[in-house]
C-alpha cells in the first residue's frame, strides 16, 4: 500500500511542520517531490542508494544520466564539491537562491550511483 501525502505550501506563509514531515520522510528513504524555480523535482537522501534507485525507476531515468543534487543552503557545497572555481563562486553568491545550476566535480562523498559514476 502507497502512502502517500500532498501538502499544499504557501511560499509567503511556509508551515514548518509541514516542511518536517517532508525533511523525516527523506530521512527514511522516501521520495518527496517539490518545486524549483523552473520544474518540479522527485529528491531523497543523496546517501542513501536505495532511494536514489527509486527515483531512477520512477522516473524511468537511465542509470548513465546523472541526477542534480539540490541543497538548501551554500554551505553545504563545500562537503559535496571537490572544489569550487572561483568564477562558479562569483555566480553561486549571485544568483542563489535561486535557478541557476552549477555542475562541479564531486568529493568523495557523494556515491556514484547519483552522478551516474561521472565526476561531476
Amino acid at each position: 500500500m502507497r502512502n502517500n501525502v500532498i501538502f499544499k505550501i504557501n511560499p509567503e506563509k511556509i508551515d514548518s511542520k509541514k516542511i518536517k514531515i517532508a525533511a523525516r520522510s527523506i530521512r527514511q528513504g522516501k521520495l518527496v517531490a517539490f518545486p524549483t524555480e523552473t520544474v518540479y523535482g522527485l529528491g531523497s537522501d543523496v546517501f542513501n542508494a536505495r532511494a536514489v534507485l527509486k527515483i531512477f525507476k520512477i522516473k524511468g531515468r537511465p542509470g548513465n544520466d546523472p541526477l542534480i543534487v539540490h541543497i538548501s543552503e551554500k554551505e553545504t557545497l563545500f562537503n559535496l564539491a571537490k572544489e569550487i572555481p572561483e568564477e562558479a563562486m562569483k555566480l553561486i553568491d549571485e544568483f542563489w537562491p535561486g535557478p541557476l545550476t552549477v555542475v562541479l566535480k564531486k568529493s568523495n562523498i557523494v556515491p556514484d550511483i547519483v552522478t551516474a559514476g561521472l565526476d561531476t
